[in-house]
């Protein structure tokens, strides 16, 4: 492979030194001190735009209910709500063939209707409740308030009643009635939801303070009154199912038990009621707030988490109907969790014969407010579902039409808002003529058409949908596009500084003019130009009366292409330069640009399916093994070790993120970690003086400091090791862990990270040192296989290595000078370093790779949840949430040290900037945030909600992360000393003597060997401090 002998887009053509080059310098760091700030502040408040793009509430105030114009056909409605209640494992007979719910069923076939409630995504208990009640689905800004409570207050059925009685769980009461001046509660204390016990009891106790309640009226004629008023709801939250299901499994027989618990219940509770009430009059909802899957969790849209029953009878509610057919067709509807209309109804449940009317689980509320008499609620979205309601053709066009209307207010106040705060408003077209349509809707009812009334109301109430979706999503194209070019504008500005600081691209087309005084010409009128249009674009926004984050997005959008639009000579310059060159040069640059893209939409796509690494390292163990292999031959030892390693590493990507306990693998995986730190020390001392291995290796047989410094690092590893075995023994036997414990697993991981400073400085000799310091808390910290992937990692990250030095072995061979020749002019590179490449790129590239390999490896790179908590408890048994994080989010820094210290390290054997490559791996990783900022979703389960904001999250934050992870490993990798060539120096040429005696070529070195030893031609001696008795090496030596 011939490396190039250009900088990116350049050659280096530095002749002289320059006497402006110490001012270019201090100009250079103040302004990457500027950079990064600048970088870290944009990538905030971009971070934010998501809250103001994807997250933002759909609740508004201000609209006027509308009761239905019918009399109410319920007095009362008892609505029970079993949580965790799966619709197959409640309709579906047992293994015995009898019926888990005898008396819902007995209403199902003689009494009620029933069906299977949708619920959309997240399907947990408060976003259930709140669908059921209020009639909307999870309020996307609840994000803010980490899903435990809604940010907005919001109208509910319980609003509207007259009053409500509500009995149940602690986290689910409260939400809906603790700030209800006409609602009486009560709700059991939290020690009650013991996940150890069997806990239908929950249910149990709120039908007996349901009982209580009617029981007192007997004594108390105050709220026997009240108890006869109308417009009254009683709320029963039994959550055993919840409970036992997530403890047991819905599989369990007490889960199945607790089925039968809830039926007796609403037994009970229906004869209570008719008894005491003798009228008639009451109405009841039976349903569930989510399912519950097999593995004993929700939260997603799978079938058994969004499949609920739903069972309503009592005053208002049509008796049941049999079915004449068992046709099903899809019309293409969809429920609100993507599931067909008209599904038939399996057979297991033994219901077939019987009519079935499935609804979304918003729909309940609306359901509830009609029975009633009551407006729906204010912020609802449910449809009602006319299959229920027993009512003359007249009362279902009144009642649709009440719900139309309330969903058409919630429309034209969200237009109204808008239409206020907004210079150029524009409407929804397809409602420009709601009032005519309601106009018509009235005169059809007055004559008494009521089939095209109930036609026109439906039709009116979809585009009212549609309507709130337009306006919800108002301002999501201009914030996306501002935001979109403000990342744009911060990748160019990037490219730019690259281009300027560290490519040899400015000496090619300037040649000899002040670099800052060039860069600072002709900008003060685009600056000027700037300030305008942020001033003229904030004087709009404060108009509309944006936000201040509004003003901050289009402020940080406008800064950036500003000072890119600066640079507008010499954007025009490299074009100029670019388009003059070869066909073929534009060609690679292209290709280079396509391959690096790929690579990025690879690791994106990563983030979804781990499993793409295996075939990653599968392929790439292959190329490079047969690309080192015929780069060198004779070494047929470094290409099978590096297909091996690819190889081993590959496999962990099929594993699963949640790793199981195996204590004799985490011990066994230290004896691995001792036995190729044991391989690396004896390589390092025992290898011969070659071209290849020189760069790496103790190359002066250095005299360690601390001779037994390796020793004490494998004895503290293996230390480890015991005490790995020694808590795990403790913890299976039920034995608490001794204090002495904890602190000889402290003192094993602040001396093993200290020691790795007083090794030898030779690359391979630090290294191995790094990675035996960090192995005792790694170790100390694992339960399974991640002990192993540790090893396998630091083992792949060598083979990154060996390619770079199979890289530089080549570049030599075949006499590249340029390609190392110090280009000191560039304000950007330092002593011994050299302008950047375009194949530099594949460096940044394959750390980012390695980067997120290290997330990857042993869990879910988006959650900190899928790494199990119990690896801490070898140093802290007490529950300390922060502490605990602490521990797990220290252990997940440790691969990326190991990762970071090679490419360090790289760096400096490549003779690159390191500050340059990183300003790559940002741009790199803004590519990947823009395409996770496409990505934010704001429907689903909270963990696919959460994963979605975690990965644009964590992108965002690698500016910051980077460079914190970077200052941290400087601290093990700054004094490495690199040999900057494979070529014995002068001295050695002439067969004085080799080079570890060669005291006067060692004089002169500093960070690493002089390029004396790299001269291949005359005309670089000129740049090189020769010693005297050099002087006589012939040219090409």
């Amino acid at each position: 492979m011939q490396i190039g002998r250009g900088g990116i887009l350049g050659s280096p053509h530095s002749e002289q030194r320059k006497p402006s080059l110490l001012f270019n310098r201090q100009w250079l760091k103040r302004r990457e001190t500027w950079l990064v700030v600048l970088g870290v502040l944009l990538h905030l408040v971009y971070m934010l735009s998501i809250f103001d793009i994807y997250f933002k509430t759909p609740i508004v105030h201000g609209m006027d209910p509308v009761p239905p114009r019918i009399s109410p056909p319920a007095k009362r409605l008892v609505l029970l709500v079993a949580d965790g209640l799966r619709a197959d494992k409640f309709y579906e007979l047992d293994s015995e063939g009898q019926y888990r719910a005898p008396f819902l069923r007995s209403i199902i076939k003689s009494k009620g209707r029933w069906g299977v409630s949708h619920a959309r995504p997240p399907t947990e208990s408060r976003p259930g409740h709140v669908s059921i009640i209020a009639g909307f689905y999870e309020d996307p800004s609840a994000v803010t308030k980490g899903w435990k409570a809604n940010p907005v207050e919001f109208d509910t059925v319980f609003n509207r009643s007259r009053h409500t009685f509500a009995f149940g769980s602690p986290d689910i009461v409260p939400i809906f009635c603790s700030d209800l001046p006409h609602s009486t509660w009560h709700t059991y204390p939290h020690e009650f939801e013991d996940f150890a016990s069997d806990a239908s009891f929950l249910d149990q106790w709120s039908y007996d303070q349901f009982h209580s309640l009617l029981n007192k009226s007997i004594d108390n004629n105050k709220l026997k009154q009240l108890l006869l008023q109308d417009s009254l709801v009683f709320f029963l939250h039994l959550l055993g199912c919840d409970t036992n299901g997530h403890a047991h499994r819905p599989y369990s027989s007490i889960y199945l038990n607790n089925v039968k618990v809830v039926d007796h219940i609403a037994k009970s509770v229906y004869n209570l009621v008719e008894s005491f009430f003798k009228d008639n009059r009451t109405a009841y909802i039976f349903t569930a707030d989510h399912g519950m899957s097999d593995k004993g969790s929700h939260g997603d849209g799978q079938p058994a988490n969004t499949d609920t029953p739903l069972v309503a009878w009592g005053a208002g509610i049509q008796n049941p109907r049999l079915l004449v057919h068992s046709s099903h067709s899809d019309d293409g509807v969809r429920f609100v969790d993507q599931h067909k209309h008209d599904m038939p109804t399996p057979t297991e449940w033994g219901l077939s014969s019987v009519e079935r009317v499935d609804v979304n689980q918003a729909d309940i509320a609306p359901l509830m407010a009609t029975l009633l008499g009551l407006p729906c609620p204010a912020n609802s979205v449910g449809n009602l579902p006319l299959g229920y309601v027993n009512f003359s053709e007249a009362e279902e066009v009144e009642a649709t039409l009440a719900n139309t209307k309330q969903i058409l207010n919630q429309f034209l106040r969200k237009s109204q808002i808008k239409q206020s705060n907004s210079i150029k408003f524009k409407p929804f077209k397809l409602l420009a003529n709601y009032s005519s349509v309601l106009d018509q809707i009235e005169d059809l009812i007055s004559r008494r058409d009521y089939k095209s009334a109930m036609k026109q109301s439906i039709n009116l109430r979809s585009l009212a949908l549609e309507g709130l979706h337009y306006f919800q999503t108002y301002d999501w194209l201009a914030l996306m596009t501002t935001v979109t070019l403000g990342y744009i504008g911060w990748m160019v500005f990037i490219i730019l500084h690259v281009l300027q600081s560290y490519s040899s691209l400015v000496e090619t087309i300037y040649e000899k003019k002040s670099h800052v005084a060039h860069l600072c010409k002709n900008s003060k009128k685009i600056y000027i130009c700037g300030c305008l249009l942020m001033g003229t674009i904030s004087i709009l926004l404060f108009v509309e009366n944006a936000s201040l984050l509004y003003h901050a997005y289009v402020a940080m959008t406008v800064f950036l292409w500003t000072h890119i639009f600066s640079y507008f000579t010499f954007i025009k310059a490299v074009w100029k330069y670019v388009s003059g060159r070869k066909f073929s040069y534009i060609l690679e640059l292209l290709a280079y640009s396509a391959v690096s893209i790929c690579i990025l939409e690879f690791l994106v796509a990563s983030f979804f399916e781990r499993m793409l690494y295996t075939w990653c390292f599968l392929i790439f163990g292959v190329v490079a093994a047969l690309y080192v292999f015929l780069s060198i031959p004779g070494q047929l030892f470094i290409p099978i070790f590096i297909w091996s390693a690819c190889w081993f590493l590959s496999m962990f990507t099929l594993m699963p993120a949640e790793i199981p306990d195996n204590t004799h693998l985490v011990v066994a995986s230290g004896s691995i970690i001792i036995l190729i730190g044991i391989a690396a020390r004896w390589f390092d001392l025992s290898t011969k003086r070659n071209n290849y291995w020189l760069r790496i290796s103790n190359y002066q047989k250095q005299k360690s400091r601390f001779p037994m410094l390796f020793h004490l690092q494998i004895l503290l590893v293996a230390l480890s090791s015991g005490m790995v075995w020694l808590s795990s023994s403790r913890r299976a036997q039920e034995q608490e862990l001794l204090m002495l414990h904890q602190l000889l697993n402290w003192l094993l991981v602040g001396l093993s990270m200290v020691l790795p400073l007083f090794s030898q400085t030779a690359p391979l000799a630090r290294l191995s040192s790094i990675f035996l310091g960090f192995a005792p808390p790694f170790l100390l910290l694992s339960i399974g296989y991640e002990a192993l992937f540790y090893g396998v990692l630091a083992l792949v990250l060598m083979s990154w290595i060996l390619i770079e030095c199979a890289i530089l072995h080549l570049s030599s061979v075949k006499d590249t000078p340029a390609y190392v020749k110090n280009v000191e002019d560039d304000i950007g590179i330092g002593h011994h370093e050299r302008s950047l490449q375009l194949l530099d790129v594949r460096v940044p590239l394959i750390f980012m790779v390695l980067f997120n390999v290290a997330f990857f490896g042993t869990g879910n790179f988006a959650s900190i949840a899928s790494f199990e908590i119990s690896s801490v408890y070898r140093f802290i048994t007490i529950f300390s949430p922060f502490f605990m994080a602490a521990l797990l989010i220290f252990k997940l820094f440790i691969p990326f040290m190991l990762v970071i210290c090679a490419f360090s390290t790289i760096t400096k054997l490549i003779q690159v900037p390191r500050l340059s490559c990183y300003f790559l791996v940002i741009l790199f990783s803004d590519v990947m945030t823009i395409h996770f900022f496409f990505l934010v979703q704001n429907t689903g389960s909270w963990m696919e909600i959460g994963n979605s904001i975690s990965r644009f999250g964590i992108m965002s934050a690698q500016v910051v992360f980077v460079l914190l992870l970077f200052a941290l490993t400087n601290i093990y990798t700054k004094d490495i000393q690199v040999v900057l060539c494979a070529y014995y120096c002068c001295c050695c040429y002439l067969g004085n003597h080799p080079l570890d005696d060669c005291m006067t070529c060692q004089a002169i070195i500093i960070q690493s060997i002089s390029p004396c030893i790299h001269a291949r031609s005359q005309d670089f001696y000129s740049s090189v401090l020769l010693p005297s008795h050099c002087s006589d090496l012939p040219q090409g030596g």
